[in-house]
């Protein structure tokens, strides 16, 4: 089988029942999240002790399946359509949420994303993970049928990459730097 195809010479790519412009909104969205998954799979490549990172590895990799799923479901355009992605990664991923953000040490200011490398890699996908999750919104504003799912995962996933960048940090003895002109804003 050949990589290329040339189908998309001029300017249309195939989604799952149609076509459309490259640069759809759809496109667009779960294009996104493409990036977002290879961002994720480069901070799993920066954590290297697996003994130290074999749960938040662990979480990294459903994760990336379940951005597939959210992908595929944001190109899918028939009519006749079952997502994939569900409410139950949410519910997996406010667990995970919580447990991390108690094994970091309490927060009071915005923080500057960095740190480990992998920390500043989570951070870097966190950023993408926000993007995606704007994108989605537009989608669902311009295209009535579209799963919300995708959206609220995208949103609950951002915050499991800033816990889990912040639990890496810690584990490695890397304080968190805070934003010196922040107010209090975590209480």
């Amino acid at each position: 089988m050949k990589l290329y195809t040339k189908t998309g010479d001029k300017g249309k790519t195939s989604i799952i029942g149609g076509r459309v412009p490259k640069d759809h909104v759809r496109v667009e969205a779960y294009g996104t999240i493409d990036e977002l998954n290879s961002f994720i799979g480069k901070a799993m490549t920066e954590l290297e002790d697996r003994e130290l990172f074999g749960d938040i590895l662990k979480d990294l990799e459903a994760i990336q399946h379940e951005l597939f799923d959210g992908g595929g479901d944001l190109a899918n355009v028939m009519k006749e359509r079952v997502y994939k992605l569900t409410e139950a990664p949410i519910e997996v991923l406010e667990g995970r949420i919580d447990v991390l953000s108690e094994e970091a040490p309490p927060l009071k200011k915005f923080i500057l994303p960095g740190g480990s490398p992998a920390a500043a890699t989570l951070h870097i996908a966190r950023t993408v993970a926000r993007r995606a999750e704007r994108q989605a919104v537009t989608l669902m504003t311009e295209v009535e049928d579209v799963s919300p799912i995708v959206q609220k995962y995208l949103n609950r996933l951002s915050d499991y990459l800033f816990a889990a960048a912040r639990v890496v940090n810690f584990r490695l003895k890397i304080s968190d730097i805070e934003y010196e002109r922040s107010a209090d804003v975590f209480k």
